[in-house]
């Protein structure tokens, strides 16, 4: 049962650094879950305040990757419409590749911007920037989260 757990938190950490990219995955609550698993295990003894803590770390960096894009967007004058051409971007991005990935929300949220006022480009440019930024901020937290519980469950584990 032990290895089980163990090899089971390492799974549920990888599949949370996958998760920082993929926007069908929650990469850090799967990390931490994983987090979790190992301290069950006779390999890792996690204090409730250090479990704590990072549980409320995770729940923070997770509410920040919904709201970052749309505040960066907000903060620029985009509209919903920017935005959601951001999500359609990022998803069709997801069948290009990495660089998809990427450019996607960019070209959506540009996109996106466009159909709400075809005319005004700059604001359409500028939207699509910012919720650019904002995702890149919000892939960079969780995949840095991410990597520092993939940091804990090493060290445990040697």
């Amino acid at each position: 049962m032990d290895t089980l757990l163990v090899i089971l938190a390492g799974i549920a950490i990888v599949a949370g650094i996958l998760g920082s990219f993929l926007p069908f995955l929650p990469g850090p609550p799967l990390a931490w879950a994983g987090l979790l698993m190992l301290h069950f295990s006779s390999r890792a003894e996690f204090t409730t305040t250090f479990l704590v803590i990072t549980a409320i770390i995770t729940i923070v960096i997770t509410a920040l990757d919904y709201l970052l894009p749309i505040w960066t967007a907000k903060r620029s004058g985009g509209t919903k419409y920017g935005q959601r051409g951001a999500t359609v971007g990022m998803i069709l991005g997801l069948f290009a590749g990495p660089l998809g990935i990427i450019i996607g929300p960019l070209v959506g949220a540009f996109v996106g911007e466009l159909v709400h006022d075809s005319f005004d480009w700059a604001k359409a440019k500028r939207a699509a920037w910012n919720s650019f930024i904002g995702f890149l901020l919000s892939t960079g937290l969780q995949l840095g989260w991410c990597l520092v519980i993939l940091f804990w469950y090493v060290r445990e584990l040697f």
